[in-house]
């Protein structure tokens, strides 16, 4: 295989692989109320079915991008593939909540190492002139997955049930993993010639704040009933929070470089990239929990993705476009810039309109903030804080639906989209 094949098979062959991650991450959202059905799921289980998949993607993403770097982008990359396949064979075989968290969580674990390494390998096996545009069509399947899967998810879902959604996952990555198989010759990456020494205790303490986090948000309910419940948690993410800040400024090099956030770009970068995945994933879980319930629209899976097909549009439509329109108005402007159905079907699509080019602009405004060779750990950080962020979209969620319902839930939204935008002129006064 030459060159030029080759580096096509990498290309197509994670562009794939992503389509199937980003479609696995919403197309979830739809199925949910099957799920709770057949699986007898309880409140907490339905809001650990996503929050699993986040949290452990969160915790375990730095390191996958770091396995490229020791192991090859290739390697690593079919590694993550291969390990999201059997997640989503135990997925769909599940006959029980624990069997379904647990699929959950390995698949948070495989996409922790196929989004990066894929990402690598892509960047790795493109030259000059081919790779911003090899990686925005990347970035554009990743999207295009994010975008119909909902759709995706309710169709499955209401004309063969839920599981095919998952074996529907095991088909996709075994297409991808064979076409990387291909282009072994193309994708070769070179050794780093530095052993860099991992910084366990870092990753330990930043596993133990993120999930102490997400657990106080989700007691936040029965903080009246159970306070230790809540104050437990917030207490031991206090103390790793300060643990991680002593450990990681002595340590060289550190598991989370901590001096980025003193970059303005990338501090702003990151919390209005985090803000966004807080919207779009709360909103995808509690309106499909909320269409599809007796006491909400009666809506089948169907008709709930079919609702959300407006945002679907315009987030993917927004999100392609998001690189000409920042080209045009500058990058920092451009993530500024961002009967009863009738009035859904044009909410949808205004949301999606004002949550794409945020989202799909941030990552880069906050690398734009670092030096070249420090943009693979910093990506790390970038996903870590998203997939952290919609974590607690989850778990804030559920509060605010256990408070008002789902208005409360669009309320939430509304607050941080208010937040969003106050970071953005703040950033535009100070630039």
């Amino acid at each position: 295989m030459n060159q030029r094949t080759g580096f096509a098979a990498v290309l197509w062959s994670s562009c794939l692989a992503m389509l199937a991650v980003g479609a696995n991450s919403t197309a979830i959202m739809a199925a949910l109320p099957s799920m709770r059905s057949e699986l007898a799921l309880s409140a907490a289980g339905v809001e650990w079915a996503v929050n699993a998949y986040l949290v452990v993607s969160a915790a375990f993403i730095v390191l996958g991008g770091q396995a490229a770097d020791r192991f090859g982008a290739r390697p690593a990359s079919m590694a993550g593939l291969a390990l999201f396949a059997v997640a989503s064979c135990i997925i769909a075989a599940a006959g029980t909540q624990a069997e379904l968290l647990a699929g959950r969580a390995l698949q948070g674990l495989a996409a922790a190492i196929a989004v990066p390494s894929t990402l690598a390998a892509v960047d790795t096996s493109a030259t000059s002139e081919r790779r911003a545009a090899a990686i925005g069509a990347w970035t554009g399947f990743l999207m295009l997955g994010f975008s119909i899967g909902p759709l995706l998810g309710g169709a499955f879902t209401h004309f063969t049930g839920w599981r095919v959604i998952f074996w529907f996952n095991v088909a996709l990555m075994l297409g991808a993993m064979a076409g990387l198989a291909c282009a072994r010759a193309a994708a070769a990456r070179a050794s780093s010639s530095e052993s860099r020494r991992a910084d366990w205790l870092g990753f330990v303490l930043l596993i133990t704040l993120m999930v102490s986090l997400v657990f106080a948000l989700h007691a936040l309910p029965q903080a009246r009933a159970a306070p230790l419940s809540v104050i437990g948690p917030f207490a031991l993410a206090a103390a790793a929070f300060v643990l991680l800040l002593v450990v990681e400024a002595r340590v060289k090099p550190p598991f989370v470089d901590l001096t980025f956030f003193a970059r303005r770009k990338f501090a702003m970068g990151v919390a209005i990239g985090s803000l966004a995945m807080f919207s779009i994933i709360s909103l995808l879980l509690y309106f499909n929990l909320y269409a599809q319930s007796r006491d909400g629209l009666g809506l089948s899976a169907l008709e709930a993705g079919a609702v959300l097909l407006p945002l679907s549009a315009a987030l993917l439509a927004l999100a392609l476009s998001a690189p000409a329109v920042a080209a045009r108005l500058g990058l920092g402007a451009a993530v500024i810039a961002g009967g009863e159905m009738t009035l859904l079907t044009i909410g949808f699509l205004l949301m999606g309109a004002g949550l794409a080019v945020p989202y799909a602009l941030a990552p880069r405004l906050a690398l734009s903030a670092l030096a070249p060779a420090q943009a693979g750990q910093g990506s790390g950080m970038i996903n870590a804080c998203t997939f952290l962020a919609g974590s607690f979209g989850v778990a804030g969620g559920g509060t605010a639906l256990a408070l008002g319902g789902f208005p409360a839930v669009l309320m939430m939204i509304a607050l941080a989209g208010i937040a969003g935008a106050a970071l953005s002129h703040f950033m535009s006064e100070t630039a």
